[in-house]
C-alpha cells in the first residue's frame, strides 16, 4: 500500500488538448502515447470536443489510436456550434473552456496525480487561459515543421509592430528568418492573405508566445535552419524539435487486401502513389486530366481516388461505390496491368511497401513526415492550409521533392492539366539525386527518436522542464 502511494504521488499529469480533426488529432495522441512510453510518472489525459455531427467518427477515431495505459480521453460534447460556419471549430474552441475547466478538475480529484502542465494543439491556444487559471505552464503542440512556425510567428511580429498587413504588401516574396530563400507570396496560407482571418490568425500567434515552450513535430536534422533562426530573437518560448511523431501502424480493411497484393506483385521502387489526405478529393473534370496522365506516363501507380464531401464548411470526402462513374471510360481496362484504383488507402503502410517508389501529394505534415521516414520521393500538388508552404519547403529548401504545383489551392477550382501532372511524374520516379537525398533524410530522421537522438533527448528535455517548473 505504501508503495503505491508513493508512485501516485509521483505521477503527474499533462493535459494534452487537440483540434477536433483527424490530421491534429492523431499526432495528438501520438504525442501522448510516447510520452507516457518514455516516461512512467506521467498520466496524459485529452479533452475530445465534439459536435452532434461529428461524435460518433471522432469517437471511432480517438478508440482505435488509443489503448494505452496512462492515456485517457475525456469526452466534451458541444450543442451550441453551427459546424457548417466557417471559423466556427475556433469559437467552439473558445467556448469550450469551462467544460475543459470541469473536466480537467474532476479528472483531478479522481486521480490524485499533480497538475503538471497544458499542451495545447497550436490551434487552440486560446486554452492558455485555462491552464493559467489552474496555476499550471502551457505549451504548445506544432503539428507542423518549424519553418512554418517561423514565418507564422514573424507575420504577426511585423503585424503588430509595423503595421503589416498582406493586402497592402506590393511585393511578390516575402523574406522569412526560417526559410533561406525568401518565400513567394503564392505559397502564404489563404488564410494569412484573407483580411478576414487577420485577428485569428495573430491572435493564435500572440497565443504562442504566452506559453512556455512549443513543441514542434519536426526533426533537428531535417529543419536545422529553421530551428537554428528559431532559437533567437522574436521572443519566441523554448523550442522543442520533438518529431516525427507518426502512427506508423496504419489501419487496414479487407477492401485493400487486393491493392496490398497487387502492390506485393510489383517490382521495387516502381509504383507512384497518388494519395492526398483526410480531406483530398477532385471533381469530374481533374478526375480525368489525372486519369490521362497515369496512362500517358506508363508509369505504374495506385492511386486514392474519393469523391468530394457536400455540405458544411469541411465536409469530408468519401469513396465512390464504383469509380467508374467518374474515370474516362475503358481506362480500368486499358490500365490493368500497370495499375489499380482504390478509395481510402492506408497511407502508412502503402509508403512503407518496398514497390513505391514515389508520393504524388497534398503535402499535409504528417504525410510529408511519413514520406520522409519511409524514405519516399515526393511530387508537390497542396491542396489548402498550410500545405503551400510545405510544399515550397520540400522542393526550394530540403530539395526532396518535384513540384507538380507548389502554390495550387483547392478553392480556386483551377484544372491541373494531364501534361503538367506527367510531367511531374516522370520526373519524380526518374530523378535518382532526389531520392538519394530522401533515403539521407531517411536514417537522419529515424536517428532522431532513438536513445540519445535529437529529438529524444528534446523530449526529455520538455518532461524534466514541465516537471520541475514550479516545484
Amino acid at each position: 500500500m505504501a508503495e503505491q502511494e508513493t508512485e501516485q504521488q509521483q505521477q503527474q499529469q499533462l493535459i494534452l488538448i487537440p483540434l477536433p480533426a483527424a490530421g491534429h488529432l492523431a499526432s495528438m495522441v501520438e504525442l501522448a502515447k510516447l510520452l507516457v512510453h518514455r516516461h512512467s510518472t506521467l498520466v496524459v489525459s485529452i479533452p475530445i470536443i465534439t459536435s452532434p455531427s461529428t461524435a460518433a467518427a471522432v469517437t471511432r477515431y480517438t478508440d482505435s489510436l488509443v489503448q494505452t495505459p496512462r492515456v485517457n480521453l475525456l469526452r466534451l460534447h458541444n450543442d451550441d456550434e453551427d459546424q457548417s460556419v466557417p471559423g466556427a471549430i475556433f469559437s467552439m474552441i473558445q467556448n469550450q473552456k469551462p467544460r475543459v475547466r470541469e473536466a480537467v478538475s474532476a479528472q483531478l480529484a479522481g486521480s490524485g496525480a499533480r497538475l503538471a502542465g497544458f499542451v495545447l494543439d497550436m490551434l487552440c491556444t486560446s486554452m492558455v487561459e485555462v491552464a493559467e487559471e489552474f496555476s499550471v505552464p502551457s505549451y504548445v503542440y506544432f503539428t507542423s515543421g518549424a519553418a512554418f512556425l517561423g514565418l507564422w510567428l514573424h507575420v504577426q511580429e511585423l503585424h503588430d509592430n509595423e503595421g503589416f498587413e498582406f493586402s497592402e504588401f506590393k511585393e511578390t516574396e516575402l523574406a522569412s528568418p526560417g526559410s533561406s530563400h525568401s518565400v513567394p507570396i503564392k505559397v502564404i496560407p489563404s488564410s494569412f492573405l484573407n483580411k478576414e482571418w487577420t485577428a485569428t490568425v495573430h491572435g493564435m500567434a500572440r497565443g504562442m508566445r504566452r506559453t512556455q515552450g512549443i513543441l514542434v513535430n519536426t526533426v533537428r536534422e531535417l529543419e536545422s535552419y529553421a530551428l537554428e533562426s528559431l532559437s533567437g530573437g522574436m521572443n519566441i518560448p523554448k523550442v522543442y524539435p520533438v518529431g516525427p511523431i507518426l502512427n506508423l501502424k496504419g489501419e487496414e480493411s479487407s477492401k485493400d487486401e487486393e491493392a496490398i497484393e497487387w502492390l506485393d506483385q510489383q517490382p521495387e521502387s516502381s509504383v507512384v502513389f497518388l494519395c492526398f489526405g483526410s480531406m483530398g478529393a477532385f471533381r469530374g473534370e481533374q478526375v480525368k486530366e489525372i486519369a490521362c496522365a497515369l496512362e500517358g506516363s506508363g508509369q505504374r501507380f495506385l492511386w486514392s481516388l474519393r469523391r468530394p464531401g457536400e455540405g458544411g464548411a469541411w465536409p469530408s470526402p468519401t469513396d465512390y461505390e464504383d469509380v467508374r462513374e467518374v474515370l474516362p471510360e475503358g481506362f480500368l481496362d486499358r490500365t490493368a496491368e500497370i495499375g489499380r484504383v482504390m478509395g481510402w488507402a492506408p497511407q502508412a503502410v502503402v509508403l512503407a511497401h518496398k514497390s513505391i517508389g514515389g508520393f504524388v501529394s497534398h503535402c499535409g505534415w504528417n504525410s510529408t513526415l511519413e514520406s520522409v521516414w519511409f524514405g519516399v520521393p515526393m511530387a508537390t500538388w497542396p491542396m489548402y492550409a498550410e500545405q503551400q508552404f510545405n510544399a515550397f519547403l520540400l522542393v526550394k529548401e530540403l530539395e526532396i521533392a518535384t513540384e507538380v504545383r507548389m502554390d495550387y489551392r483547392s478553392e480556386s477550382g483551377e484544372i491541373v492539366s494531364a501534361e503538367e501532372l506527367q510531367r511531374g511524374i516522370r520526373s519524380l520516379m526518374e530523378d535518382c539525386s532526389r531520392k538519394e537525398t530522401m533515403k539521407e533524410f531517411r536514417d537522419r530522421v529515424r536517428g532522431a527518436l532513438m536513445d540519445g537522438g535529437s529529438s529524444s533527448s528534446s523530449i526529455a528535455e520538455f518532461v524534466r522542464d514541465v516537471s520541475t517548473h514550479n516545484m
